[in-house]
């Protein structure tokens, strides 16, 4: 690796040398001691909801180690300063969605210039049915359904905004508000006739709202004291004298509980699951007092969906082997054994999603590591995909609220082209651009260069990699690679259009994404192969996806800055252990890098729910081994480490923030090069960081400020 950059070299700050409190664990026979336990407060629920009741010598400790970065990331404010203007630049000052019809109105966001937050709004339907472009005549005819921006107001250190759902009739809205970062929404009605607001009561609200038919009954899911999202609540919200009744409650705590609707509307949707197992329940969305109907019980390994259309259920599952799933269909509550296959399954081809709308059934697959949209006309069980034309694109399904229409709204990206939405005429087979995202400071797609390439893993896999670069950057050597990744849960990363990445390209960079095992870009099995016990195929990937650039001649070792964020920070935290020198730094986002202690603590959030994705080192030794050998924390030893920046969230429920805390003390305790280890602590924030669309990019350029630094590119 070569040396530290001088930005870092000349620095005469102090780093912080947290106290080791040697914590002893027997577990299963095996022994462990981790000097840093101390940092997790033994009273981290209550953190969660008051920041305040932060253990004093852990604040002192967090404190003095964001000093520390402060400090010595101080030379690249100026820099820092000119990333974020320029990311800024190219944020459409006035940005909007797009205008999703529902009855007489379309609904959408936008943002007003200067906005954080921006306002929710909806305007009159054009009446011949055409689908709604925004044009500054259709903004000035919108009323508001929830300002946003005016809400933050309330709220000095953060503010999130979680579910804004409509009532059916279009009356009311229902809005969770999140003031601290821990994903705990507070809800509130609005009457769209006068904008009076009501409090509701709910404040441990999981995320979504979904209203029945009747438009006063509200669904929800609630968290427990241990930060998961275990039931579902029910309450009339215009009886001041109703109590919330809980409709169906979780009782493994292996499985995380959501709630939504039918694609007809006709079914409010429970859904219990973890990663590999699902089961739903659903009520009639016109009769929402009635009990919950299990659709099919849980069974270990089977994961469905449900889509109504026609009558019948139609059933996106893995059910009899079907590993990229595969579409079955069945009248009613039944078992697996009694589905009838609609759309076999096709090995190779992964069925992603479903729509359905009244005279079609609507299909996002993903083939040969590039989605397309298939869609089937139910009436004559005619099939017709949707061209594109680039090598490299993402592609998406936007949701929208109608049911019996023939108008489906979709969205297409590549690396060098800004995001489209069109609508779709699914009788017609013609598409209208009904939204194109602009860079107001400028962008010509010739200017850029998105490769697909194939690299060779050491056991001989092919792994798919997304290029983009200046067109003149040349290959010989010289540039520096971003190479970002992320390879869990299945998670794929889109070839998508990035406007703040642009700041790096334009300064020399090529941005690499791997598509590593452990997502699904080559299939589902592309997934299992990178889980469990397979898991360190996913690392190694990674690893000589960055050696195989290399050789490519698109860059050189010790020229390499990787970048992930949660499981992606895991993936950074196990290819520096494994392979330092290939790079020149790390960025790691609240990542996930104290496995083995995670897996193993049965209060926190999500540990049992994630047992199927990385094992149980409770109970089977063979699961506690294989973590212990990759998991970033207890894989730290004294090597020259490539400089790292590590961040956090205090009130984070999802990687908890002693996770990059005690990584960062263990990995400056056993660092033998002189590149700094540093870690920034967000104390008023939680998983997503600052929000806010500004204050958010204020992050990313500190970020890539940290990336052009350690490969020399600061001037």
């Amino acid at each position: 690796m070569p040396a530290s950059p001088s930005v870092f070299q000349t620095h005469d700050h102090k780093a912080p040398k947290a106290e080791k409190r040697p914590l002893k664990t027997e577990q299963l026979g095996r022994v462990r001691v981790d000097d840093y336990a101390w940092m997790k407060d033994e009273n981290w629920q209550d953190v969660m909801h008051n920041p305040a009741l932060l253990d004093e010598d852990i604040r002192r400790h967090l404190e003095a180690e964001n000093a520390y970065t402060k400090a010595v990331l101080s030379p690249l404010d100026t820099l820092k300063d000119t990333l974020f203007e320029e990311m800024k630049a190219r944020l459409e000052p006035e940005a909007a969605s797009t205008p999703l019809p529902d009855g007489d109105w379309a609904y959408f966001h936008h943002y007003r210039k200067g906005d954080q937050h921006g306002e929710y709004a909806r305007v009159k339907r054009d009446p011949s049915g055409k689908a709604v472009r925004l044009s500054p005549e259709v903004l000035a005819q919108s009323e508001t359904v929830l300002d946003a921006e005016v809400l933050s107001k309330a709220f000095s250190a953060y503010f999130d905004l979680g579910s804004v759902s409509h009532s059916p009739d279009q009356n009311w809205v229902a809005y969770g508000v999140d003031g601290k970062g821990s994903e705990n929404y507070v809800v509130t009605l609005r009457d769209l006739s006068n904008g009076r607001t009501i409090e509701t009561g709910i404040e441990r609200c999981a995320g979504a709202l979904v209203w029945a038919l009747d438009s006063r009954t509200l669904f929800w899911v609630e968290r427990d004291e241990n930060q998961r999202p275990h039931a579902v609540m029910r309450k009339d919200i215009f009886d001041t004298e109703a109590h919330p009744v809980c409709v169906y409650k979780e009782t493994d705590p292996g499985f995380f509980v959501s709630v939504g609707t039918s694609d007809d509307m006709k079914y409010i949707e429970i859904s219990a699951h973890n990663h590999t197992t699902s089961e739903i329940w659903r009520i009639p969305a016109e009769t929402p007092t009635e009990e919950a109907i299990c659709f099919a019980k849980r069974v270990p390994g089977l994961e469905y969906s449900l889509q109504g259309q026609g009558g019948r259920t139609y059933i996106l599952t893995n059910a009899q082997g079907a590993v990229d799933f595969q579409i079955m269909v069945a009248d009613g509550p039944s078992e697996a054994a009694e589905w009838t296959p609609y759309i076999p399954h096709r090995p190779g081809t992964l069925v992603i999603g479903v729509e359905s709308f009244s005279h079609f059934l609507v299909r996002l697959e993903r083939q040969d590591a590039l989605p397309r949209l298939v869609i089937r006309d139910m009436r004559d069980e005619t099939e017709h995909v949707i061209e594109m034309a680039e090598a490299a694109y993402s592609l998406g399904l936007v949701s929208g609220y109608e049911y019996d229409t023939s108008q489906l709204y979709f969205s297409y990206a590549s690396p060098t082209t800004p995001s489209q939405v069109y609508a779709y005429d699914m009788d017609k087979r013609e598409r209208v651009l009904v939204k194109e995202q602009t860079v107001p400071s400028g962008h010509i797609n010739t200017d850029y260069t998105a490769e697909r390439l194939s690299i060779t893993a050491r056991d001989g896999e092919s792994v798919p990699v997304t290029l983009l670069r200046k067109s003149d950057t040349p290959k010989d050597g010289t540039a520096p690679i971003l190479l970002y990744g992320y390879g869990s849960y299945g998670i794929t990363i889109p070839a998508a259009f990035r406007t703040n990445i642009l700041s790096l390209i334009d300064r020399g960079f090529i941005f690499a994404v791997a598509h590593i095992r452990g997502g699904m870009a080559k299939g589902y099995q592309w997934y299992l192969d990178g889980k469990l016990e397979k898991k360190p195929n996913t690392f190694n990937d990674f690893v000589d996806v960055g050696r195989g650039l290399c050789e490519a001649g698109y860059s050189r070792e010790g020229h390499l800055v990787c970048h992930g964020g949660s499981a992606g920070g895991l993936l950074v935290g196990a290819a520096i252990n494994q392979a330092p020198a290939l790079f020149a730094g790390a960025i790691a986002a609240v990542p996930f890098v104290d496995v083995l202690n995670t897996m193993s603590d049965t209060s926190l959030p999500l540990t049992p729910p994630e047992w199927p994705e990385w094992g149980n080192p409770l109970e089977d030794e063979t699961a506690y081994d294989l973590i212990e050998g990759y998991s970033p924390y207890d894989q730290v030893k004294p090597q020259a480490y490539p400089a790292a920046l590590i961040t956090a969230g205090l009130t984070d429920p999802r990687v908890t923030y002693w996770e990059p805390a005690k990584w960062a003390a263990k990995l400056r305790d056993h660092q033998q090069a002189e590149a700094p280890i540093l870690l920034k602590t967000n104390m008023e924030a939680g998983h997503q960081g600052e929000s806010g669309r500004y204050d958010s990019l204020k992050e990313t350029a500190l970020e890539y400020a940290f990336a052009l630094a350690v490969v020399g590119l600061t001037e």
